[in-house]
């Protein structure tokens, strides 16, 4: 069993643009996934585990089993953190253990570019953003490398992040920034909304700070309850995971983006509705990551560890 680090996944140089044609594979594919809805457990105020199973088909056409851990400590840095468990879903043998820090933000941000740039209105222009660490970060990393249009990015003020992430893009010329103080400064007159905030206790906004044409991308699903019931269309990646939201039926439409994408339902189908995607996250993603990761480091000197379970039926 390979023991696969962060710095080991850091070291393959994987593009953003790759990063995004993994999870437009996936999404199209989706249905040949093994996809159970994931288990959240909520230990404290602002603190969870998270365990995400999946089964999916790599490339070279191996079933792979993964399931990974994410964990939410607010006093830790960094705060998430997550582990994955890859397996041969045909033997059942553990093939690697991963650190998954790199590939929850890359492929979190890579599914918010393709929910943008499937259901944002014709030539949006201007980007608010809320939560600036590194799902945040690696949103606009996809964003830079797939598309070609230049964007207005608005970002809330949060304990000097803000300056470190224009800094962070200082050499991409694809990208003006505005630094706001309030959510509603954010929120107001932005075309599309990511916010990649861990902890929001509340709704951000009333009702009318959401102009018509909007697309919001909450990709952790907090925040924006209120537009969950005048909204004129939400989306997200498996129904499983939002079907116990507590407006679910009442959202005035709902579809899975894999449907849109296969043409089984409509997207957008003006410049004015208002639109949110719920992309919850979910393990295929991660285990088709970490399947691919896996391939590309198979003839590695990464360790190599045995933990010696039992060889003969009977042992007790």
């Amino acid at each position: 069993m390979k023991v696969i680090t962060h710095q080991n996944i850091v070291d393959l140089n994987i593009a953003p643009r790759t990063c995004y044609e993994w999870v437009s594979q996936m999404i199209a594919n989706k249905n040949e996934a093994i996809l159970p809805a994931k288990i959240s457990m909520k230990l404290e105020l602002g603190t969870f585990c998270n365990v995400m199973p999946s089964v999916v088909t790599a490339p070279d056409g191996v079933k792979y089993g993964g399931v990974k851990i994410v964990t939410r400590y607010p006093k830790r840095v960094p705060t998430l953190d997550s582990k994955l468990i890859l397996f041969d879903a045909l033997s059942g043998d553990v093939k690697a253990i991963m650190d998954a820090g790199w590939i929850t933000a890359m492929r979190t941000g890579a599914v918010a570019v393709h929910s943008l740039n499937l259901f944002a209105k014709k030539n949006y222009k201007t980007i608010g953003v809320i939560g600036l660490g590194n799902t945040a970060r690696a949103t606009m990393s996809v964003l830079s490398e797939v598309n070609d249009s230049s964007f207005n990015v608005k970002l809330l003020k949060y304990k000097g992040q803000e300056n470190l992430f224009v800094d962070r893009f200082k050499n991409c010329n694809k990208f003006k920034f505005e630094l706001c103080d309030t959510y509603k400064q954010v929120i107001e007159g932005s075309d599309v909304i990511i916010s990649a905030a861990t902890y929001l206790p509340d709704d951000l906004c009333e009702d009318n700070a959401y102009k018509e044409g909007i697309l919001i991308i909450p990709i952790h699903t907090l925040g924006f309850t209120n537009c969950d019931l005048f909204f004129d269309k939400i989306f997200a990646d498996d129904i499983g995971h939002v079907k116990h939201f507590k407006y679910f039926d009442k959202f005035k439409y709902f579809s899975e983006v894999s449907d849109v994408v296969n043409g089984k339902s409509v997207g957008r189908e003006n410049d004015k509705e208002r639109i949110m995607v719920y992309n919850i996250g979910v393990a295929m993603h991660d285990v088709y990551f970490a399947a691919n990761i896996y391939s590309m480091l198979r003839g590695s000197n990464c360790e190599n560890i045995a933990l010696d379970s039992p060889k003969e039926k009977f042992w007790i």
